[in-house]
């Protein structure tokens, strides 16, 4: 089975968390192709790094295969992480057709390893599980570049039964994401399952099964969305924008469709009005033979799809990272313009008159982030692409609301007038690479600073209680009155009044004593003594009357309407006992 002409190579993007390996496997995949130097060895790309099918099959050992397979090749992502994943964007899905989940076997999943999955569900990406560094098991004998199951097959049965046990736990960790998974030697419908490939990056076992079975997965699943016109009118993704010495503003493109020529008119998406301009150069890597060339990059008169190219032209600094680049015509410019446009505005998301502003490093790490938000009904008064700056810290810090007097950036950074400006604001700040964690510290912070503002507001004010003057324990009459209670209900302190259940004020708490020593708060259960400024013994009160702390109306109404939910069951009882009195004769007191 030949390669068809036209159906371009598929695009795989590797995620996974920091560390874990994905850096490490790349280089493995690339500089084993170069070692070869076979014909049709790689080539790298910006951004991209792509692998030829007679690389692939000869990795694997059995140059037979070529012919089982049509697509040209795979081209990896090199901007490592799910960024990369969530910023290319192509037609509303992602841009990568495929992609690799690496973890590390040992540690098992990590913050941005469940954040890729998350991602790659919402996104329907098919993609395998890489195991990563099973070189680091105790007692494992490396077998270099060689298949899994060929070093599997040497290892001592305790070593097997480590791995085994290891990938159980990789397997029950995609469970609870909501994904089936196996071994992929086990695996006999991957559209059910998810393979698990075990590998070490560092040694090479198992990278000929993870290019094998990537192929694999093409092959099945997106021979018709591979599908392309090598002569039609390029349409790419921005993958980073950068300033080079002697360029000026560059941006690094994934082209995924058609061809892009110098001098061609584009249309690239930015913040307002898409940016036209046209093609000064397109530039590639010089082969890694010629690495010590002074020019980094080597021009080049058009590329074609799929592709990693270089992108220079004027007017490029207010580019998008994640936004569309268009090649277009007289005809079709303002039909793409204002495509374009409506694209990057459905981004621009001001969907709440209260929120917290956000920004993100990319269009598609925006949109995760907004969807992440809404799901946790955390509403978004303002979302943007970009650094934070000066102007952000100002515009947030005329928020009244503290909880919302927010910004929460992801993967961008703090502009040093921002930075500069925000120490003399109220605007609280949180910053991060992993959207789960962002999330996570804010809503911590949300509780902290309610449980703050709950004990501020308990700390002054007058809380409910109900106490019961004991038989036989009048120990003076007046001046003031000192009789035996018992708390039956919230707690009671000095210097506050006292009500009867008729809602009249009998008097002033002035003393509390417990077992001779003098206290200043008594709580329900408490049996004390009390000293009471104002009534007599045997009038205004008597043994076995039941009397109430006179609960100030603004005090009641903070309890009903700020406090409530962290006040406990007899307070809360004791509240409605003592707002039946007062509402008795006024319905709406402290309503």
């Amino acid at each position: 089975m030949a390669v068809k002409e036209n159906l371009r190579t598929p695009i795989v993007s590797v995620m996974g968390h920091v560390d874990h390996g994905k850096t490490t496997l790349l280089d493995r995949i690339r500089g084993s192709a170069v070692a070869e130097g076979e014909a049709g060895a790689i080539t790298q790309h910006i951004g991209a790094t792509e692998v030829p099918i007679e690389n692939i099959v000869n990795k694997c050992g059995d140059p037979s295969l070529k012919d089982k397979f049509i697509v040209p090749g795979l081209l990896f992502i090199d901007t490592p992480g799910h960024h990369a994943f969530t910023s290319l964007r192509s037609r509303g899905g992602a841009l990568a057709d495929l992609a690799i989940v690496i973890v590390d076997v040992n540690e098992g999943f990590m913050p941005q390893t469940i954040e890729s999955l998350h991602i790659l569900k919402r996104f329907k990406t098919p993609f395998v599980v890489v195991a990563n560094k099973i070189d680091r098991i105790h007692g494992w004998t490396p077998d270099k570049n060689v298949p899994f199951l060929a070093t599997y097959k040497k290892q001592s049965e305790r070593v097997k039964a480590d791995l085994d046990n290891k990938l159980y736990q990789v397997v029950g960790e995609l469970y609870n994401i909501g994904f089936n998974s196996e071994r992929y030697d086990r695996v006999s419908d991957f559209q059910r399952n998810i393979g698990i490939i075990p590998i070490s990056a560092v040694t090479g076992e198992g990278i000929p099964d993870v290019l094998m079975i990537l192929l694999g997965l093409a092959q099945r699943f997106l021979e018709g969305s591979l599908h392309y016109d090598a002569t039609g009118p390029g349409i790419g993704t921005v993958l980073e924008v950068k300033e080079e010495k002697g360029l000026g503003t560059t941006i690094d493109t994934i082209l995924y469709d058609g061809t892009i020529r110098k001098g061609d008119t584009i249309v690239v998406g930015c913040l307002g009005n898409p940016i036209q301009t046209k093609v000064r150069a397109l530039l590639k890597p010089r082969p890694l033979s010629e690495i010590k060339s002074e020019e980094r990059f080597q021009k080049v008169d058009e590329v074609t799809a799929a592709v990693g190219v270089k992108i220079s032209a004027p007017n490029l600094e207010g580019a998008l990272a994640g936004s569309p680049v268009r090649v277009v015509s007289p005809e079709t410019i303002d039909t793409i313009t204002e495509q374009i446009k409506s694209e990057i505005e459905e981004v621009q998301i001001d969907t709440d008159s209260v929120g917290i502003y956000i920004k993100a490093d990319t269009i598609g790490s925006l949109e995760a982030l907004v969807n992440e938000l809404k799901k946790e009904e955390i509403p978004i008064r303002k979302a943007d692409v970009g650094d934070i700056s000066h102007r952000d810290i100002v515009e947030v810090s005329a928020i009244e609301d503290p909880f919302y007097s927010v910004v929460v950036g992801f993967n961008v950074k703090l502009l040093p007038d921002a930075k500069e400006k925000i120490q003399s604001t109220d605007v609280k700040l949180f910053m991060n690479d992993v959207i789960y964690r962002l999330i996570d510290d804010y809503k911590d912070w949300v509780k902290k600073q309610k449980e703050l503002a709950e004990k501020e507001i308990s700390d002054t004010i007058i809380k409910p209680g109900r106490f019961q003057i004991m038989p036989d324990c009048t120990f003076r009459q007046s001046k003031p009155a000192v009789v035996g209670v018992k708390i039956i209900g919230g707690m009671v302190r000095t210097n506050v009044d006292v009500v009867n259940t008729d809602g009249e004020v009998v008097g002033k708490i002035k003393g509390l004593q417990s077992r001779g020593e003098n206290i200043s708060e008594a709580r329900i259960g408490m049996e004390v003594a009390m000293a009471i400024e104002g009534p007599t013994v045997g009038r205004q009160i008597k043994e076995e009357d039941t009397l109430f702390v006179n609960v100030p109306e603004r005090h009641a109404k903070k309890m009903e309407h700020e406090i409530y939910d962290s006040m406990t069951a007899d307070e809360l009882e004791t509240l409605d006992a003592f707002l039946a009195i007062k509402r008795r004769d006024n319905p709406f007191w402290a309503k």
